[in-house]
């Protein structure tokens, strides 16, 4: 198939040629959340590159077997994953194709603390959130998520290092491709995107999405600086020249810098509700999540699940974090729990 599909059919099951040469096959997700997770196949001829992966799940793989069947390969032909940063849905079925059939995965290099963290695989999954939880005055959302997710822990074996850590300016070739890194932490400490500056084309991961905002401080190290780090990252992907946007969740799109422009102006509004909240009286982090509205459809906090709770407050931390930073925010510690006022 070619084209590029509408904003609504992205995730269906097919193989859809984005350039010359380079396919986008998405993959299906254990929940509905994301819909898919795309997966970039470029042509070479002495096997193929994939950007990402996806999460190793059974529908995953034979939906991605099914694809590289249509381009002509099958999945021990794939010679590399070139994977834009360490959540399952884009590093777990590398490591475990990689187990199987031998290809090299490449990783960027600011994700080596999380992956240490991961490879021991003590306590819980979520403890740096269940933590983070409670000093924002949610020690309820961590109890309930705590008890949710008590028998889901990392597997070691999921999270195995890659064989290349990549490095700033460094170029993966893709067969005639020259692919660039660019690292772009934010999302997490070590995310990076891949510029084909000579066909226009950015493969964007997580970075930029061009209909949801990407979500900043859920990664096993958490940043004190992840929304800073993420607007400076936007900053100088704007610098880039514009290119189409190969996101990893949801359309491909024509403009990295429209979408670049609209994410930018999303968090300065953020930024300028939350300080508003806490002006206002919003005493703990959940107080001012509270009071903001979630998603596209404008949703209280207490209309999310438990889990995209944890998201929105840890989003509500990064904003908070970063006003702090601008000395435009206090915060004092009582109890364990964080506690703003305007400045």
């Amino acid at each position: 198939m070619t084209g590029r599909t509408g904003r609504d059919g992205w995730a269906d099951e097919g193989v859809f040629e984005v350039a010359s040469g380079v396919h986008r096959i998405p993959l299906p997700l254990p929940s509905d959340g994301l819909r898919a997770v795309n997966v970039y196949v470029v042509a070479g001829d002495d096997g193929p590159v994939l950007i990402d992966s996806g999460w190793a799940i059974a529908a995953a793989r034979e939906q991605l077997g099914n694809g590289l069947r249509e381009l002509g390969y099958e999945l021990p032909d794939v010679r590399r994953f070139l994977v834009t940063h360490a959540h399952r849905d884009h590093y777990e079925q590398a490591v475990h194709l990689r187990r199987e059939f031998g290809a090299s995965v490449s990783l960027g290099a600011g994700e080596q603390p999380s992956l240490e963290l991961l490879q021991r695989a003590d306590g819980h999954p979520f403890d740096p959130q269940l933590r983070l939880l409670t000093a924002l005055g949610a020690a309820s959302l961590a109890e309930t998520i705590a008890a949710q997710v008590v028998d889901v822990g990392a597997d070691p074996e999921d999270w195995q290092s890659p064989d290349t850590w990549l490095q700033d300016g460094d170029i993966a070739i893709a067969g005639d491709r020259a692919l660039t890194v660019v690292p772009t932490p934010g999302h997490t400490t070590g995310h990076v995107v891949f510029h084909d500056r000579a066909d226009a084309l950015l493969f964007t991961g997580d970075h930029v999405l061009p209909t949801i905002t990407p979500s900043v401080g859920f990664e096993p190290v958490l940043s004190p600086t992840a929304l800073s780090d993420f607007l400076g990252s936007l900053a100088r992907v704007r610098q880039l020249p514009d290119a189409l946007l190969l996101p990893a969740h949801g359309p491909v799109s024509p403009s990295v810098h429209a979408r670049v422009d609209e994410l930018l102006e999303h968090h300065d509004v953020r930024l300028a509700q939350t300080l508003g909240y806490v002006g206002a009286g919003a005493d703990t982090g959940l107080d001012v999540a509270s009071s903001l509205r979630w998603t596209r459809h404008e949703r209280r906090l207490d209309e999310l699940n438990p889990f995209n709770q944890l998201l929105a407050l840890a989003e509500t931390a990064a904003h908070l974090d970063l006003l702090v930073a601008q000395g435009r925010v206090t915060c004092a510690i009582e109890d364990g729990v964080r506690h703003y006022q305007a400045a």
